[in-house]
């Protein structure tokens, strides 16, 4: 359902029945601690998040732990910031 690298791919899923009678399968959010931080990466002016994670990372689609590791509950608000923190290694 989900690509393996993203963060709902082992989040615990449940189905429900919608007023029409149609049965949709949902997703639990996964709720993480906050991860730990090996650094902090200063933005240059234009400098997007998927080239930010494709450097530190090797993912450019894990903008999200970017967010994650800063705090941040979107990417667009960490897109505003001069500071992105980066990650550790998942474990």
């Amino acid at each position: 359902m989900f690509a393996p690298n993203s963060r709902y791919a082992r989040a615990a899923t449940y189905t429900v029945s919608t007023s029409r009678g149609t049965t949709v399968t949902a997703i639990r959010l996964p709720v993480r601690g906050a991860p730990q931080v090996r650094g902090v990466h200063p933005r240059s002016e234009g400098q997007r998040l998927d080239h930010i994670a494709a450097h530190y990372l090797a993912d450019p689609t894990a903008a999200w732990r970017l967010c994650d590791a800063s705090g941040a509950i979107a990417p667009d608000a960490l897109a505003a910031r001069d500071e992105v923190a980066i990650p550790g290694k998942e474990p």
